[in-house]
């Protein structure tokens, strides 16, 4: 029904008329996997459908909407493990969104694998440009096709019944049959394509959004151009140019050409404008890079990854360059590479001392190269904790000299000694190595660095991750691995590579005031930065405005499980590195803190963070100079199609929402609404939530939604997580993610945000 309605030109589009017929292609799991199947892309032109045995008449599908790219040739582990026996102009994968697994697949001729390429390449930039009206014409016609069983194009009461079920609507049978009935203009006793539009926008009627627009309305109908100047005034709290404004959004969002002739909004403009990014809790002006990016690097937040090379647990999961791509896909500028020695005097990265598998440091180098500044210009910072031979360190700097090219810094921007780190601005496409460094940064230009090849260190020195956290490292006290640290040396050659980012060993705020470089870093486990944080916060927040600090999750953390950043943050810690292949708590507000200022990657910290000359101490914050603190009040007030989250047929969830505050100790607050009983399709709560929050500046506001449980833990349903500074005040919209940090439209929240100062 929505099938082709989504403006996507299909007549004389070879490919995508290709990809209609369908074509067997091999699916490549591994080495040994590689089975045929026969791929088609459905009538609808948004879901692909594939046999998934080849007996039998089993098949999976899966939607356009779920896949962010596809990469040509051999651009995965899977396929350049069989690269010997399948040339790259027959290969080619999709990427999934979220953590799912890639898919892999190898065509029978290098025309028919451009046929696919070009043409899901143009289906996702079709879902892309889609507008917010096409996006729920989509999303209708893929309900009318679920709830279509016998696939004769119509529904009749049945069918819609189970239908409501499966959208999370429990509504008496009359109800339904009176809707049934009034949208079956045709009297048939089953709804076709329009009737169904017509029986699902009588389902989705938005009272409460009908409410405020009536309130603004001088007739009731439609609201002129001066009374929605009143409206982004009074309740949307807009102060520029208010006129110029309503004019523009009438423009964008008004579908009926009458009204626009009458510089005027009906409903259903302002319910489009109130769906829309314009309409929602995100501020679009904070979506852009708008922050300075000429400050030293110590004065970011640095979107971090702790063993990046880790797609599952640290003791026996996958090491994959996959984990880098996809981190770096999300932004991520600090990721971490473990060296040991390989075979072949070939260095690999793994988790040392477990069963996780290993990977060529140079696949993780040419990874790097290829994927580092897709995402973000901005530089990334290669964490190297290094375990290998002098030999091997060798070879570790040529490949990084060879593969990276003028992207690796070797010596500082301007040839001269320098005072202070450069910026992200000055720093743009540029690859960083951290690691142990011979000598200092000022040798370098005063002749003093000895030219013997080599020079001494030990894991401790290296930042390496051995203290008592973490019980998978070496025993501090097995005296083997004493020996080995003592005498480990460093090759002349890697030691080159480390200019601005030369990892050290953390004695104490007091040694580091008077001994420390700026250019120094030093690495705490979890446990150790909160106890520094919570010993001496100011000088933990003065130490990290002079010098960057790296924070990563306890040994003990063999689930990969991730702490939460916001205390670590809170002490001004850079680069907080977190298990990015883990979902939760800990990724949602990296997510969330990361998703302003462009999604570069860094975050200009807040300016009481950065001056060298104050003090704040984030368990003290009522002590700062410019002490502000606010009132954040949230009516939270419906839910809009909430994802089932039961598979059992006839459960419907039971949702409530609750509002986190992460942020300085005294702001750390939740509150809960009450839960509506069977209703996840439109659930009406109106209840209002206040918290005073102290240090505005730090704060991030996490929305979760559960399906209340009386007897065991909620489940999951959906979160938005963003920082306070970001919130657009008024009524908005909250576009729900998945655990995995995916939108899963058009699951919202509709609420009403004031902030104002605490009196």
């Amino acid at each position: 029904m929505a099938s082709t309605g989504n403006g996507l030109r299909i007549q004389g589009d070879d490919n995508l008329q290709s990809m209609l017929v369908g074509t067997v292609m091999r699916k490549i799991k591994s080495r040994t996997w590689k089975k045929p199947r026969y791929f088609r892309l459905q009538d609808d032109c948004m879901t692909i459908w594939y046999q998934s045995k080849k007996a039998g008449n089993i098949h999976s599908t899966f939607s356009v909407n779920d896949v962010e790219a596809v990469r040509e040739g051999h651009q995965s582990e899977v396929l350049l493990s069989i690269a010997d026996e399948f040339p790259p102009n027959r290969c080619f994968t999709l990427v999934f969104r979220g953590r799912r697994g890639n898919l892999d697949l190898v065509a029978e001729s290098a025309e028919e694998a451009q046929s696919w390429i070009r043409g899901m390449r143009k289906l996702i930039e079709n879902v892309e440009n889609m507008g917010e009206r096409e996006k729920l014409d989509q999303w209708i016609g893929d309900w009318f096709k679920k709830a279509d069983k016998n696939n004769d194009g119509r529904m009749n009461f049945k069918e819609v019944q189970d239908l409501l079920k499966m959208m999370n609507v429990d509504m008496n049978e009359q109800h339904a049959h009176r809707l049934f009935t009034m949208a079956d203009k045709s009297q048939s006793g089953t709804l076709e394509d329009d009737e169904f539009v017509i029986f699902y926008k009588m389902l989705t009627q938005r009272e409460d959004i009908l409410r405020v627009f009536q309130e603004y309305s001088a007739d009731g109908q439609k609201l002129s151009q001066s009374d929605l100047e009143d409206f982004l005034r009074e309740e949307q709290l807009e102060g520029d140019d208010v006129q110029l404004h309503a004019k523009q959004l009438i423009e964008c969002y008004e579908p009926s050409d009458t009204a626009k002739l009458l510089n005027a909004m009906t409903f259903d403009g302002f319910l489009m404008y109130l769906g829309s990014a314009e309409g929602s809790i995100f501020n679009p002006r904070r979506r852009v890079v708008f922050q300075d990016m000429t400050q030293p690097l110590c004065h970011y937040f640095i979107s971090s990854s702790h063993n990046t090379y880790l797609m599952e647990d640290q003791l026996r999961g996958q090491s994959s360059v996959e984990g880098y791509i996809r981190a770096l896909n999300r932004s991520c500028r600090c990721v971490e590479v473990d060296c040991w020695d390989g075979a072949n005097g070939e260095p690999i990265v793994y988790h040392g001392h477990t069963f996780t598998s290993k990977i060529l440091f140079k696949d993780v180098v040419s990874a790097v190269s290829n994927y580092a500044f897709k995402v973000s210009e901005y530089p990334v910072i290669l964490s190297i904790e290094n375990h290998c031979s002098v030999e091997q360190q060798r070879v570790m700097a040529q490949h990084l000299n060879h593969i990276l090219g003028d992207k690796l810094l070797k010596s500082t921007l301007d040839g001269k000694a320098p005072i202070r780190l450069p910026s992200p601005e000055d720093l743009k496409g540029k690859i960083l190595v951290k690691a142990k460094k011979n000598g200092g940064l000022e040798q370098s230009f005063n002749g003093m660095v000895e030219d013997s090849l080599t020079g001494e260190f030990s894991d401790e020195d290296d930042g390496a991750e051995i203290d008592e956290d973490n019980p998978h490292h070496e025993s501090k006290t097995d005296p083997d691995a004493e020996a080995t640290r003592s005498k480990q040396h460093l090759s002349k050659e890697l030691s080159d590579c480390v200019v601005y980012c030369k990892s050290v060993h953390f004695t104490s705020f007091k040694h580091s005031r008077i001994h420390s470089k700026f250019y120094e870093v030093a690495s705490f486990t979890e446990s150790k930065a909160r106890k520094h944080l919570r010993d001496a916060g100011a000088e933990f927040v003065h130490h990290n405005s002079r010098q960057l600090s790296r924070v990563y999750p306890s040994g003990f953390r063999t689930d990969s499980s991730n702490f939460n950043p916001q205390e670590m943050w809170n002490a001004g810690c850079q680069t907080v590195a977190l298990n990015f292949q883990t979902a939760g708590e800990g990724m949602d507000l990296n997510d969330g803190l990361f998703s302003q200022n462009g999604y570069c990657g860094y975050v200009l910290k807040p300016s009481f963070m950065r001056e060298t000359e104050k003090r704040f101490d984030p368990e003290m914050p009522q002590k700062r100079d410019d002490y502000h603190p606010v009132v954040l009040t949230i009516q939270v007030i419906s839910g809009q199609q909430l994802p089932k989250v039961n598979i059992k047929e006839d459960s419907i969830v039971d949702p409530l929402v609750r509002v986190e505050i992460h942020g300085v100790p005294m702001d750390q607050a939740k509150q809960e609404t009450r839960y509506i009983e069977n209703n996840g399709f439109n659930p009406m709560w109106n209840d209002t939530l206040h918290f005073t929050i102290h240090t505005p500046e730090l704060a991030m506001v996490r929305f979760v939604v559960e399906d209340y449980d009386k007897t065991s833990k909620n489940d999951f349903v959906g979160q938005y997580t963003l920082p306070l500074s970001c919130m657009q005040q008024g009524y908005r919209h909250i576009h729900l993610l998945s655990k995995d940090g995916t939108s899963i439209p058009p699951s919202s929240l509709f609420v009403h945000l004031r902030i104002t100062d605490l009196e």
